[in-house]
């Protein structure tokens, strides 16, 4: 559909505009919204289409929406911060600071195999309800007392929502603080982000409604598939990709109230496109000359190489740092360089340091992809236009 895009681009950004206005036209786009910032200074800010993916309520600037795995990204930051000041040690076992971790032969886990995604529980053999996933004890004591499908450290596959308890529970554990809460004191203010795990009543009219949209079959986005795609092994109810993703089961309601206010670091953040871009601005550098979170040798801790392959859950290649996706075929970035998170079907935040761009992108249509949104990619790809 044809929108009117609203906001500002830069001078020599004008391709990211192009960009953001096919993705209406052309890539089946209800509302979304995309911003950029090159060396601390915003760049690119624009929206458009409607605020809810059934509504015909215009998307304003500044409407909000959950960015599902984007998440983790953020949740990630929360350890390596508190590794930056000491709080906590990467080599150690994540027993060290969670006792009951210790059960059921994980007890050499280490806190850097949970954030590479290589701890080896992305699987619970009782899956929680939503009701029961929004309660951080029962959450934390179902992890815990979970067995490994593989030993921990040797191989890696995508934690797709046990990683909230594994990451939620360790800042827990170390800072006595709910972890939206830490989130929102030493994450989210200090960048002046708009960005929340747990969503604060007095923000519930920000946030837009979600919902499933089709690919247009002219779209030009599919390639090649793999022997065996994400799609075909999710449709295995024996899976340990299925078994990953039904961690909570039923899948729970994006749009419901109780599941926005609960605090799950794997998957129901919500944010702006600015907030996202912000948040990752601000972890390499000043934004507006305001607080850098990430010192130097964090920024190279969050993107060195930890987990690549053949993922046991995601079927294809993945490659991970601390708690980020790096640049790779399953969620191409700017440049090799690059660090960052997609949520399943939407989202994409991430940084790239040798550029100083950071990049946020929001929307309420979730496709069926896993990592490489078609829409998303194709704002990366004017980014890296507009930068050469």
């Amino acid at each position: 559909m044809d929108v009117d895009v609203n906001g500002t681009v830069a001078d020599g950004f004008e391709p990211v505009r192009e960009a953001f206005a096919a993705n209406f036209a052309l890539l089946g786009e209800r509302g979304a919204a995309v911003a950029v910032y090159r060396d601390g200074r915003k760049v690119v800010d624009l929206w458009g289409g409607t605020r809810d993916v059934d509504g015909t309520a215009p998307w304003e600037h500044g409407t909000a929406q959950i960015v599902r795995s984007a998440t983790k990204g953020v949740a990630a930051a929360a350890l390596l911060l508190l590794h930056q000041r000491g709080e906590l040690d990467l080599d150690a076992p994540v027993g060290t600071y969670w006792p009951e971790y210790k059960a059921a032969g994980k007890e050499r886990t280490l806190v850097r195999h949970l954030l590479a995604h290589r701890a080896g529980v992305p699987v619970l053999d009782r899956p929680l309800t939503p009701e029961e996933a929004a309660d951080p004890d029962l959450g934390a004591a179902a992890v815990a007392a979970q067995a490994p499908v593989w030993e921990p450290g040797t191989d890696h596959g995508y934690h797709a929502q046990t990683y909230s308890w594994l990451t939620g529970e360790l800042v827990r554990r170390i800072t006595g603080r709910p972890v939206g809460t830490w989130v929102a004191d030493e994450l989210a203010a200090p960048a002046g982000a708009d960005l929340w795990l747990g969503l604060p009543e007095a923000e519930r009219a920000r946030v837009g409604r979600v919902g499933p949209v089709e690919a247009p079959l002219t779209s030009g986005a599919l390639k090649t598939r793999p022997k065996r795609s994400v799609s075909e092994a999710y449709a295995d109810p024996d899976s340990l990709t299925r078994r990953a993703f039904a961690a909570i089961t039923p899948l729970p309601d994006e749009n419901a109230p109780a599941y926005r206010a609960a605090a799950l670091p794997a998957s129901n953040g919500i944010a702006t496109a600015n907030g996202l871009a912000r948040f990752y601005g601000s972890l390499i550098g000043e934004v507006d000359g305001g607080t850098r979170l990430f010192t130097p040798g964090t920024v190279e801790l969050a993107r060195a190489e930890q987990s690549a392959g053949p993922d046991r859950i995601l079927v294809v290649g993945t490659r991970f740092g601390l708690g980020y996706m790096l640049h790779g075929s399953a969620s191409p970035l700017l440049s090799a360089g690059s660090f960052g998170h997609p949520g399943r079907g939407g989202a994409l935040a991430f940084a790239d340091p040798e550029s100083g761009v950071s990049f946020g992108y929001v929307t309420n249509g979730f496709r069926k992809s896993v990592t490489a949104d078609p829409r998303a990619q194709a704002l990366v790809r004017a980014v890296r236009t507009a930068l050469a």
